[in-house]
């Protein structure tokens, strides 16, 4: 599937919502990214971002309803995802000061995969911090922030 069908795409379902838009295509890091410029932003974006998600789940659904296994495509307001994530990562990031003042586990809110990668990626090579997921089948699943010396997960040497 090429990013201009998915752009094409997108800017038909827009059109019918009767915005004013513009579409840019980015591909960062290999993923396909089409991120919306409008006035509307809000509305795009909803409340905690549903509208995004729902925007971008019922465009991957058309897009892979005409070419079966076509690689999923990320759509984006005015970088809304970018700003978010950033925000994510920060809050966790002082939790896991918490954890490291007070050496006390901190369960986080149950997320989607997406969030985990982020939060697993963020504290890799993290010296004092580990990240344990829950097991299961369960879509949404809480990470929990614990001391690599009391987790049982040995600390990498700093270089």
């Amino acid at each position: 599937m090429s990013l201009q069908r998915a752009r094409e795409t997108l800017e038909l379902m827009l059109g019918h919502l009767g915005l004013v838009f513009e579409v840019e295509e980015m591909e960062p890091a290999g993923r396909l990214v089409l991120n919306i410029r409008t006035r509307e932003a809000g509305r795009l974006i909803g409340r905690d971002g549903h509208a995004l998600e729902d925007l971008q789940y019922l465009l991957n659904r058309i897009l892979n309803r005409a070419e079966e296994g076509a690689a999923n495509v990320i759509v984006d307001v005015e970088g809304y995802r970018q700003k978010e994530k950033q925000d994510f990562l920060g809050r966790v990031r002082e939790l896991a000061d918490q954890v490291r003042r007070t050496g006390r586990p901190i369960a986080l809110a149950p997320m989607n995969s997406f969030d985990r990668r982020l939060v697993h990626q963020a504290f890799a090579e993290d010296p004092e911090i580990a990240t344990q997921s829950e097991e299961g089948t369960a879509r949404l699943k809480q990470i929990t922030l614990v001391l690599r010396s009391t987790s049982g997960i040995s600390a990498s040497p700093s270089a």
